[in-house]
């Protein structure tokens, strides 16, 4: 597993050099990004943890990597029995391992991740998401990008979670 330490000093490091538009910068960050995706994705970090006190803490420097990882990924298609996807991002595949219930057409993006018991009706999760143990995330429901969805409740289609991602739009 990456030393998580390491992963936010080498993104803050380059972050300042990358927004001025320095390419071997993001060329330099691939490798850690990649590995920030993997961690999110496994659901070894978080875009945001809660503190002992119940505070929030959001983690800037991953969601700065996602978007990184939106300037580094290529737009790929993906065929998926009669779906054809065509995006930078990568479907999730996991959901044995996870103990998830996926209902198609349900789609989550790689870089999300759900605890056991999570019940997908067809819906969408986007990257940097967290959806906890036994929830339920209801039809044409939209978990957004980056937002912590708590344990078992029912997250319903009149719901639409948002992260403030507070970022010019170009860095996308």
């Amino acid at each position: 597993m990456p030393d998580t330490q390491q992963l936010q000093k080498n993104i803050e490091a380059l972050t300042p050099r990358i927004l001025s538009g320095d390419q071997k910068a993001l060329d330099e960050a691939r490798t850690t990004v990649w590995a920030i995706m993997e961690c999110l994705d496994r659901g070894t970090l978080r875009v945001a943890t809660q503190e002992a006190d119940g505070n929030w803490t959001t983690h800037a420097w991953i969601k700065q990597a996602i978007l990184f990882y939106f300037r580094l990924a290529e737009m790929t298609t993906w065929e998926v029995g009669p779906f054809t996807f065509y995006d930078k991002i990568p479907l999730k595949k996991n959901y044995v391992e996870l103990k998830v219930r996926v209902v198609p057409p349900a789609t989550a993006r790689y870089g999300s991740f759900m605890e056991p018991g999570v019940i997908l009706m067809p819906s969408y999760v986007n990257i940097g998401a967290w959806v906890g143990q036994g929830t339920m995330v209801d039809t044409w429901a939209t978990v957004g990008s980056c937002a912590q969805i708590g344990a078992m409740c029912t997250f319903l289609a009149a719901l639409v979670s948002a992260a403030s991602w507070n970022h010019p739009r170009q860095l996308l």
